[in-house]
C-alpha cells in the first residue's frame, strides 16, 4: 500500500484547498464590509421628516413684516456682538496656548499637589513624576489607612491632568471619600533614551514609595485612562504584589478588535504601510515624535464635532460657554513629545502588532509581559459611543487571555466591566455626570472588592432612589461568560491584520536600512523645533493670539460688545435658521467622514485581505503558541489540589464557601449584599483578625474548590463545622448576608435549602 505521508500531490492539494478557503473568507469579509457601508451611506429617505423640517422653518417666519424686520435687526446686532466676542475668546485661547507652552505645559490638574518622586532623578531617568494631591478646603481629611488611589493619564499627544480636570472628577470622587490620592504626571520633553519599559519600572518605584508611606493601608488602586490603561496592566503584570486593584477607563488593549463598518482607526496603520511613518516623523524631529500628530488624528475621527461644532457652540452660547471652552482648550492644546523608541514600541507592539494580550511584549531579560500574572481585581469601563477606544478594543483582551469564565475563577481572578451606551471617549474622563455616577459607583465597589468571589461580572447601574436627599444608584454585579465578551467585541480574528503586521515589519526594515540614516544625518534640534512650530495644530493657535497684530483690536471691540450686549430673543426665527444651518454643516462633514472611512475600510480589506489570501499572514508561530497555551488545561493539577483541600478548614472556610455557593447559584450579587458580606468579613471574628491578603487568598481557594468540585464542596460543608452551635452560627451569618428568602430568586433559594439540608438545620433552626 503506497504511503501518503509525504505525497507531493496530496500536499499541493492541501495547500490549494487552504488557499481557496482563505480566498473565500476574504471575499465574505469584503462583501460584508461593502454591504454594511452601502446600507449606512444610502439610507432610505424619509419624506415626512424632510417636510416636517420645512414646515417648522416656514412656521418660524410666519410673522408680520414689522415683526420680521425687528427680528432681523435684533439678530444682526446679536450675531455681530457674538462674532466679536467669539474671536476674543479665540484670542484668549491662543494667548493661553502661548503661555502654557512657555511654562513647559504643566499638568492641568484642578487640585494643588506636591511632588513625591521626580522620575528624572531615577537611575533610569524618565519624564514622569509621582505627585500627591492636596485636598481642597472643605474636603474630608485624608485617612492614611484607606486604600490609596493612583491615577495614570494617557500620554497620547496631550499632557497630564485630565483625570483631575475639575472638582467632579476621578480625583474628586476619591478625595470626598477620604482616600489618599496620587497622580502620575509627565513632562513635555522625554529624557534622552527613555523607553516604555523604563516608564513601567519608574511607575513600579512609585508604587513602592506609596506602600512605604501607607503601611497600614490596603494595596493601592491604579486607575489608567486611555493609554494609561495598558500602562496600568503592564504595571499589574510586572509588579502583581504591589497593586490592589486596576481600573481601566476607555483603555485600548486589543487593537484589532472592532465592528465592521465602524471603528476606522484600527485601519490607519495598514493604510499607511505600517509603522514606518511614525519612525520618519520621529527622525525628522531629531529623535522626538510630536504628539500634535496624534491629536490631529483624533480630531479627524469626528470632524463635524472637532472642526466645526465645538466652535459654533462657543459662538452660539458665547455668554455662557467661554469659560468651559478655555478650560478644555488648555488641555487639548498642550502637545507633548515622545522618544523615537517609545512611539515605535507603541506602534509595533500595540497599534499594529496587537501583541499585548498574546503575551508577546518583551519585559526585558528574555521575559514577556503575561497578563495572566495580573492578580489584582480589574474593573473595565467602556462606552459604545467611544470611537477612539470602542468596546471591543477595551474588552476583547479578556477572551484572548482566558479560555473561559471557569478559568478566570480557577485562577482566582476577578474582572468586572461596566458599559455606557453613548458617552464619547473624552467624556469617560472629563464628564461631571460620569464622575458623579459611574466613577462614584466604581469607587464604592472598590471598597468592597475584597468580598467579591473570583469570576467575570458586568456591573449594572439600574436606577436610583432619592432617600434622604441623596442619589443612591442600584448596583448589581451580574455573572457573565467569555461568550458575552466575544459578542460585544465584534470582529477580532481576521487574517488581514496579521498581514499588516508582516508588511509593516518589511517596510520598517527597508526604512531603517535605506531612509533613516539619511534623514537622521540632516535632522538637527533647530530643524526639528522649526518643524514642530510650523505644525497646523500650533500655527492656528498662534494666528489667533496676540502674536498676530491683526488680533489686537479684537479685545477692545469685544469689551464694547459685552458692555452693550443685546442678545436676540430665544424665539427669534433667525436663531432657528442659524441652528439649522449649523446642523447641516456638521452633518455634511460627518457624511464626508463616513464616505472616507468606508473607502478606507474597503481599501484595507481589498489590499490586506488579498495578501492574506495569498498566504502573507505573518509568522504563525506566535498564534500557534498562543493557541497551544490556551488549550492546555490547568484543571487536572488544580482538581487534585482542590480535592485535597475540600474538607480542610473550619468556620471561616465554611462561611465563605457557603456564600460563594449562594452567589454562584444567584448568578450575581447586589451591592447591598456585597456590603453585608464585606462587613461580615472585616468586622466579625474570626475574619476581623485576618489580613486582607489572607481573606482574599481564602476566597480564591474556596472559589476554585466550588468551581471544580461544586457537589463535593457542598457535601463537605458539615465536615468544616464540627458542632451544632458552629453550624447554626455559620448558617445564620450566611442568611444575614443573603437577606430575606423572597428576595433571593429561585436558584439561590434552592441552594440555601440544600445548605440547610446538609447542615441538618431547618429555616427556623438556624436562628435558634
Amino acid at each position: 500500500m503506497p504511503s501518503t505521508t509525504n505525497n507531493p500531490t496530496r500536499e499541493v492539494m492541501d495547500r490549494a484547498s487552504e488557499t481557496a478557503t482563505r480566498v473565500l473568507d476574504q471575499v465574505r469579509d469584503m462583501t460584508d464590509v461593502v454591504s454594511r457601508h452601502a446600507a449606512a451611506l444610502m439610507p432610505t429617505p424619509d419624506p415626512e421628516k424632510a417636510l416636517a423640517g420645512l414646515r417648522d422653518a416656514a412656521a418660524a417666519f410666519t410673522r408680520t413684516p414689522a415683526a420680521l424686520a425687528q427680528d432681523t435687526q435684533a439678530y444682526l446686532a446679536d450675531a455681530a456682538q457674538r462674532l466679536v466676542m467669539f474671536w476674543d475668546v479665540m484670542r484668549e485661547a491662543g494667548n493661553n496656548f502661548v503661555e502654557h507652552e512657555k511654562a513647559g505645559c504643566p499638568p492641568v490638574l484642578f487640585f494643588d499637589y506636591e511632588t513625591i518622586i521626580d522620575g528624572r532623578s531615577l537611575t533610569r531617568p524618565v519624564n514622569y513624576a509621582l505627585v500627591r494631591i492636596k485636598p481642597p478646603e472643605g474636603s474630608p481629611a485624608v485617612d492614611p489607612k484607606l486604600r490609596p488611589f493612583v491615577i495614570i493619564d494617557p500620554r497620547a499627544g496631550h499632557g497630564a491632568g485630565i483625570g483631575g480636570f475639575k472638582s467632579d472628577s476621578q480625583v474628586g470622587v476619591a478625595l470626598r471619600r477620604g482616600h489618599p490620592v496620587y497622580f502620575v504626571i509627565f513632562f513635555r520633553d522625554p529624557e534622552k533614551g527613555q523607553t516604555i519599559l523604563d516608564v513601567t519600572a519608574a511607575e513600579a518605584t512609585f508604587l513602592t514609595r506609596i506602600a512605604e508611606d501607607h503601611p497600614a493601608a490596603p494595596k493601592p488602586v491604579v486607575i489608567g485612562n486611555c493609554q494609561g490603561g495598558w500602562a496600568s496592566m503592564m504595571l499589574g503584570a510586572s509588579a502583581p504584589d504591589a497593586v490592589g486593584a486596576l481600573v481601566l477607563n476607555g483603555a485600548p488593549l486589543s487593537y484589532w478588535a472592532g465592528e465592521k463598518g465602524r471603528n476606522p482607526m484600527r485601519y490607519l496603520g495598514g493604510l499607511a504601510g505600517g509603522g514606518w511613518p511614525a519612525s520618519l516623523m520621529a527622525d525628522l524631529g531629531n529623535g522626538k515624535f510630536d504628539g500634535a500628530s496624534l491629536v490631529s488624528n483624533f480630531e479627524s475621527l469626528s470632524p463635524g464635532a472637532t472642526w466645526f461644532r465645538k466652535y459654533f457652540d462657543l459662538y452660539a452660547k458665547i455668554d455662557t460657554e467661554s469659560e468651559r471652552f478655555l478650560e478644555f482648550e488648555r488641555w487639548w492644546g498642550g502637545y507633548f513629545l515622545m522618544t523615537r523608541d517609545e512611539i515605535r514600541w507603541i506602534v509595533d507592539n500595540l497599534f499594529i502588532g496587537n501583541r499585548f494580550s498574546t503575551g508577546q511584549i518583551s519585559s526585558g531579560g528574555g521575559e514577556t509581559f503575561n497578563m495572566r500574572e495580573v492578580k489584582a481585581p480589574v474593573i473595565v469601563f467602556a462606552s459604545s459611543g467611544d470611537n477612539i477606544t470602542p468596546v471591543g478594543q477595551a474588552l476583547r483582551w479578556i477572551a484572548d487571555i482566558y479560555r473561559d469564565e471557569q478559568e478566570i475563577k480557577s485562577l482566582g481572578q476577578t474582572i468586572v466591566y461596566l458599559l455606557h451606551d453613548q458617552i464619547g471617549h473624552l467624556g469617560i474622563f472629563v464628564s461631571g455626570a460620569i464622575a458623579k455616577k459611574e466613577h462614584t459607583e466604581i469607587a464604592t465597589t472598590l471598597e468592597m472588592i475584597g468580598a467579591v468571589a473570583p469570576g467575570l461580572y458586568e456591573m449594572k447601574i439600574t436606577g436610583h432612589d432619592g432617600t434622604g436627599g441623596n442619589e443612591e444608584w442600584q448596583v448589581e454585579l451580574v455573572e457573565r461568560k467569555i461568550a458575552d465578551i466575544r459578542t460585544l467585541s465584534g470582529e477580532a480574528v481576521n487574517e488581514a491584520f496579521p498581514a499588516v503586521a508582516k508588511i509593516s515589519e518589511m517596510n520598517q526594515h527597508l526604512y531603517d536600512v535605506l531612509v533613516s540614516p539619511l534623514v537622521r544625518q540632516f535632522a538637527t534640534d533647530a530643524s526639528a523645533e522649526a518643524r514642530r512650530q510650523a505644525s497646523p495644530m500650533r500655527m492656528r493657535r498662534y494666528l489667533f493670539s496676540d502674536m498676530n497684530p491683526w488680533m489686537m483690536p479684537i479685545r477692545a471691540m469685544a469689551g464694547m460688545a459685552r458692555q452693550h450686549r443685546a442678545p436676540a430673543a430665544h424665539d427669534n426665527p433667525f436663531l432657528a435658521l442659524e441652528k439649522a444651518w449649523a446642523d447641516q454643516v456638521e452633518q455634511s462633514l460627518d457624511a464626508w467622514r463616513d464616505r472616507r472611512d468606508a473607502w478606507s475600510e474597503i481599501a484595507f480589506h481589498a489590499i490586506y485581505g488579498g495578501l492574506a489570501a495569498a498566504g502573507v499572514t505573518g509568522d504563525d508561530s506566535a498564534e500557534e503558541a498562543d493557541a497551544a497555551r490556551r488549550s492546555i488545561s490547568l484543571e487536572p493539577a488544580q482538581l487534585n489540589e482542590a480535592r485535597s483541600r475540600v474538607a480542610v478548614g473550619g468556620y471561616a472556610e465554611a462561611v465563605i464557601r457557603m456564600m460563594i455557593l449562594l452567589a454562584d447559584a444567584r448568578g450575581g450579587v447586589r451591592r447591598t449584599r456585597l456590603a453585608r458580606s464585606n462587613t461580615l468579613l472585616t468586622t466579625e471574628p474570626p475574619f476581623v483578625g485576618m489580613s486582607p491578603a489572607a481573606r482574599q487568598a481564602m476566597i480564591r481557594e474556596q472559589t476554585v474548590i466550588v468551581t471544580l468540585l461544586r457537589e463535593e464542596a457542598l457535601a463537605a460543608v458539615p465536615q468544616l463545622l464540627t458542632t451544632a452551635a458552629e453550624r447554626r452560627k455559620a448558617l445564620a451569618a450566611v442568611e444575614q448576608v443573603a437577606g430575606p428568602d423572597d428576595e433571593l430568586g429561585d436558584k439561590a433559594r434552592e441552594m440555601l435549602g440544600r445548605l440547610r439540608l446538609v447542615l441538618n438545620l431547618g429555616p427556623t433552626a438556624s436562628a435558634a
